[in-house]
């Protein structure tokens, strides 16, 4: 058993640590000006080519960077040390365009994989978030193709980007269904677009899909497969949310110790205080767990093995990492005390982004079921068990 980085995964952390280092800069700048200005986004999409870490999801010829689960990991848990989100300027494609035909991939895939237009995934609406089963937009077959009606909600990234990946019911059968579809086609609209605690890079714009007439060819991976394409996108998403989170933990507890060892208050340094030394080693355990946790699934994934059972892992990585960075970032910030409070300390920042973290991509909530039913269905075994090599 080995536990080592290699050094193939050495170096990757030092060449993301590099790009996370030069995208530290605009923090402020986003975090004033609730965005990045074009330029900026310009100047990031230059270093993101030059580090070669632009679609690290997506095969190499293709043209992303072709890592395997485990190495994107490594790569997500430097990028999360970012503050403003500023890790979704590092274009990883949703993973459900592997999906695309070789046209719908010229058009779409390898432009987003060379960093030339965007996706976003448009699946929650109002009254359905973790059970996308309740979705109520229609694609209803018109000739040699759909009309689409319907709204979508926190469809993140979908004021940059080009084209939505958007969940519909076909009908008449109800199969759900995921749809390509240019932001600029006639009946697309954004609703509003809501203010959120987080200062983020980009927006999470409200939709509106009024009489959308596309082609059939705008259909993903065959009608009736959007669950399963969907499922697939969540489960190695929640992977990489629990490697920037557990990145961001560190980052904020790099900073609180720095802290603690330069305050002084009643004649000592913060950092001699028994109860902050208690923070701080709470911090530690919090960070080290999971992040071994998070690297021991994902080279699972990338090793192989059923799916379902990934799936239950999956969410007990995304489950464990959440909840404890957030109880890091919030240590930290109390550890600062009111400096911890004002926006221009990234503690602060992260203490906000990192929220959402329990929410989306499956709340924490849905991750207990997601396990529970593993456990119910299969046992303990799968969950608690190392992989044994054949």
């Amino acid at each position: 058993m080995e536990f080592a980085l290699t050094p193939r995964l050495a170096e990757l952390k030092q060449r993301a640590a590099g790009l996370t280092g030069k995208i530290m800069q605009y923090e402020d700048q986003c975090e004033a000006e609730n965005g990045l200005s074009v330029e900026a986004l310009a100047a990031i999409r230059e270093e993101v080519l030059a580090s070669g870490l632009q679609a690290i999801n997506m095969p190499t010829e293709w043209g992303g960077a072709g890592l395997t689960v485990l190495e994107q990991v490594v790569v997500q848990d430097e990028l999360g040390k970012l503050t403003n989100a500023l890790w979704d300027t590092v274009w990883r494609p949703a993973n459900c365009l592997r999906a695309c035909t070789p046209q719908q991939r010229e058009r779409y895939l390898l432009p987003g994989i060379q960093g030339r237009c965007r996706d976003a995934v448009a699946i929650t609406e109002e009254n359905a978030g973790s059970d996308p089963s309740g979705i109520a937009t229609t694609a209803v077959p018109d000739g040699d193709g759909y009309r689409i009606n319907g709204e979508k909600w926190f469809v993140t990234v979908g004021d940059a980007a080009d084209f939505l990946i958007v969940l519909a019911n076909v009908q008449p059968q109800n199969a759900p269904t995921l749809f390509l579809i240019d932001k600029d086609t006639p009946g697309v609209s954004v609703k509003r677009t809501p203010r959120y605690t987080h200062t983020f890079v980009y927006e999470h714009p409200e939709f509106l899909f009024e009489d959308v007439r596309v082609d059939a060819d705008a259909v993903l991976g065959g009608v009736g497969q959007g669950y399963e394409l969907t499922r697939d996108w969540f489960t190695e998403e929640r992977l990489m949310i629990g490697a920037r989170t557990i990145g961001a933990a560190e980052r904020a507890l790099t900073l609180a110790t720095e802290w603690a060892g330069q305050r002084v208050q009643g004649g000592e340094t913060l950092i001699s205080r028994q109860l902050i030394q208690g923070m701080l080693a709470d911090c530690v355990v919090d960070i080290a767990t999971n992040r071994a946790l998070t690297h021991q699934v994902a080279w699972e994934f990338t090793e192989g093995g059923d799916r379902k059972t990934l799936h239950a892992k999956a969410a007990t990585v995304k489950l464990a990492a959440s909840e404890a960075s957030n109880r890091v970032v919030d240590r930290t910030l109390q550890i600062f005390g009111g400096r911890g409070y004002m926006r221009d300390y990234p503690v602060e920042r992260l203490w906000r982004e990192l929220r959402v973290d329990r929410i989306w991509e499956g709340t924490s909530e849905i991750q207990r079921l997601v396990i529970g039913n593993e456990i119910g269905k299969r046992g303990l075994s799968g969950l608690l068990s190392f992989r044994t090599e054949s």
